[in-house]
């Protein structure tokens, strides 16, 4: 009953959102002032890293500052929260990962699906797919390898993640379904706790991102299997797939930008179009690539569609696994 509630919540301000989109508007100037970008993030992770280099370049293009404020914690709610009571002029604007939009209102009465049918999307901003990354004390070396042992061994390999229903917890549950194993979830407060017992061997596997276990992977502490997804960044393109020896296994990460719901869609257009362009900056492009981040611009419709893909996807994942966050 929780859940469909909260999913229903979801699927209505995708509706919502929609419905927006088509609303005649008039024409309008932008931008007027300074531009507040916030960030649901602590400073320094990936959603971090992409608005700050985004600001950059969409700073020099616009003769406009950009500003990245970060809203860390509450699940992101907070942050939201902000944009969502802006003025609806195109000033403030909210660079939100897909945890945020999708998965959050779904897993929790405090995920903001309320907030969410308050925001409008403006543009797919990037994608990528996370790595499965195993401790360099347990014995296999590809995915196959490690179904194989999971099965073996019931209950004694273990996947850490950053805590209860995040992208981490999520694959690990479709990972389990898929492979029909017995494997368990190790929540930490936080991804530092989880790096080092994966680096110790007391858990023996997790999915992430790879820039931030690269430098690990290099030293021989931890072992990168495979990626959850295609992708088209030199860090990742050429990583073997999961779901080539786990068939339906496949999922991306995914940022977007939002404004207020009130913003008129002739702002949204020259927002996107300006978006555009800065994402397509050569040096831009060759700085997040490399760390396995796909710069990837698109229309207001992409950012629904990419929303209602996820939230079908995990949905099930979810309901299935009787996941919920309080």
């Amino acid at each position: 009953m929780f859940f469909s509630l909260f999913r229903n919540c979801l699927l209505s301000a995708l509706i919502a959102s929609a419905s927006s989109l088509c609303m005649a508007q008039p024409s309008t100037n932008w931008p007027t002032k300074p531009i507040k970008l916030i960030v649901p993030y602590a400073a320094g992770g990936p959603a971090d890293v992409v608005a700050r280099e985004l600001a950059l370049v969409l700073s020099a293009d616009i003769k406009q500052p950009v500003t990245v404020e970060n809203q860390g914690g509450g699940m992101g709610v907070p942050a939201l929260g902000v944009v969502a009571r802006a003025e609806p002029d195109g000033h403030t604007l909210l660079l939100a990962a897909f945890g945020n939009m999708v998965l959050q209102p779904m897993l929790s009465k405090k995920g903001g699906a309320d907030l969410v049918a308050k925001l409008k999307p403006v543009s797919t901003i990037s994608t990528g797919p996370h790595v499965l990354v195993v401790s360099a004390k347990l014995p296999v070396k590809n995915i196959s390898e490690l179904i194989d042992y999971a099965r073996a061994n019931p209950g004694k390999v273990s996947f850490a993640s950053a805590g209860t229903g995040g992208t981490a917890h999520l694959g690990m549950e479709m990972f389990k379904a898929l492979s029909k194993t017995e494997v368990i979830h190790v929540p930490y407060k936080g991804s530092a706790g989880a790096v080092n017992d994966l680096i110790s061997g007391e858990v023996s596997a997790m999915f992430s991102s790879l820039p931030s276990l690269q430098g690990l992977a290099d030293k021989g502490l931890v072992k990168v299997l495979a990626a959850t997804a295609p992708s088209k960044s030199a860090a990742t393109k050429s990583l073997p797939l999961i779901g080539s020896a786990l068939p339906g296994f496949e999922y991306t990460t995914w940022y977007a930008m939002y404004a207020p719901l009130a913003t008129p869609k002739a702002t949204v257009d020259i927002i996107n179009t300006s978006l555009g362009k800065a994402l397509k900056n050569p040096a831009m492009v060759t700085k997040i690539e490399a760390a396995g981040t796909e710069l990837q611009a698109g229309s207001p419709e992409e950012v629904l569609a990419w929303t209602q893909r996820d939230s079908d996807k995990w949905s099930r994942v979810i309901r299935d696994a009787k996941i919920s966050v309080e």
